[in-house]
């Protein structure tokens, strides 16, 4: 009799509800194990300083083979985007680009490379990174979007310290930018959507200043001078000349020669004595 009176409908209605709710439930729990863990993700990322890029098939903006062993040589920059995103990406990319021209107006153009690698795999094509860079005004010579191949993005993202996850909105990724020395060591990390300028300038300026010198002519001498009395200017946000170092240099020098030409002297002149009085 119970049986009889129960609407046909609430089996059904009680699925549905159930189904909603274990989906909901599965949704969420797909979410926060996708999520990165602030310590360990950082951890990753520092892990990655002083290994060195390997070679990995990428593709350039105009779809030909491209490795980043290109760029050996100088330093390169290398930040991770994907051409999907419509907030974190394009924004720290644009301001990574006003980064780089502070570095190029510091260091002389075509001291260091950068490359931006898309991470989405099989989206992020040469013809979405060049639409990408299009659309955030990058016109940079020696700036290289570059696109993966099958296989790629795990390796070079393992080797440059690089954590994402999928999320509900597209992914949760790291915000970084790594350093990479002439021979394509990681040497330093800079994070966040945007930065203080000496953190990228800095390591670069340190790259090219402690480099050997690759021939001794004046100009060479003079360009090592130059970069040498850069300094950054905290009330300006710029790097600008400061001779004063020199000057330093200069007087410190002057008075260690002076000094070591009194002590020459004196035992010179002491050595003459001795041998007189003998």
């Amino acid at each position: 009799m119970g049986q009889e009176c129960r609407p046909r409908w609430l089996p059904t209605a009680a699925a549905l509800v159930f189904g909603i709710v274990f989906g909901a439930a599965q949704a969420r729990a797909a979410t926060e194990a996708a999520s990165l863990e602030p310590g360990a993700t950082l951890a990753r990322s520092q892990r990655a300083i002083g290994m060195t890029v390997g070679e990995h098939a990428l593709r350039a903006a105009d779809g030909t083979p491209f490795r980043l062993s290109q760029l050996r040589g100088r330093p390169v920059l290398v930040s991770f985007v994907y051409t999907g995103c419509s907030q974190v990406c394009p924004t720290t990319t644009r301001f990574l680009a006003r980064a780089v021209a502070e570095a190029d107006r510091t260091l002389g153009p075509g001291r260091f490379a950068v490359a931006t690698i898309g991470f989405n795999f099989p989206y992020d094509t040469p013809e979405a990174m060049r639409a990408f860079a299009r659309a955030q005004g990058i016109d940079r010579r020696d700036w290289h979007f570059l696109s993966p191949e099958a296989g790629t993005v795990e390796a070079i993202t393992g080797e440059l310290g690089f954590s994402f996850a999928a999320s509900a909105g597209g992914f949760d990724h790291l915000t970084q930018v790594t350093v990479l020395d002439a021979g394509g060591k990681v040497v330093a990390q800079v994070y966040g959507e945007d930065f203080e300028v000496p953190m990228l300038v800095g390591p670069l300026k340190a790259l090219l200043t402690d480099a050997p010198m690759p021939q001794v002519t004046l100009e060479n001498v003079v360009e090592r001078v130059r970069l040498l009395c850069t300094v950054y200017d905290p009330r300006t946000g710029r790097y600008r000349l400061d001779y004063r170092i020199v000057l330093e240099i200069f007087t410190g020098t002057t008075i260690v020669i002076a000094v070591l030409g009194f002590l020459l002297r004196e035992w010179l002149r002491n050595r003459r004595l001795r041998a007189g009085l003998g």
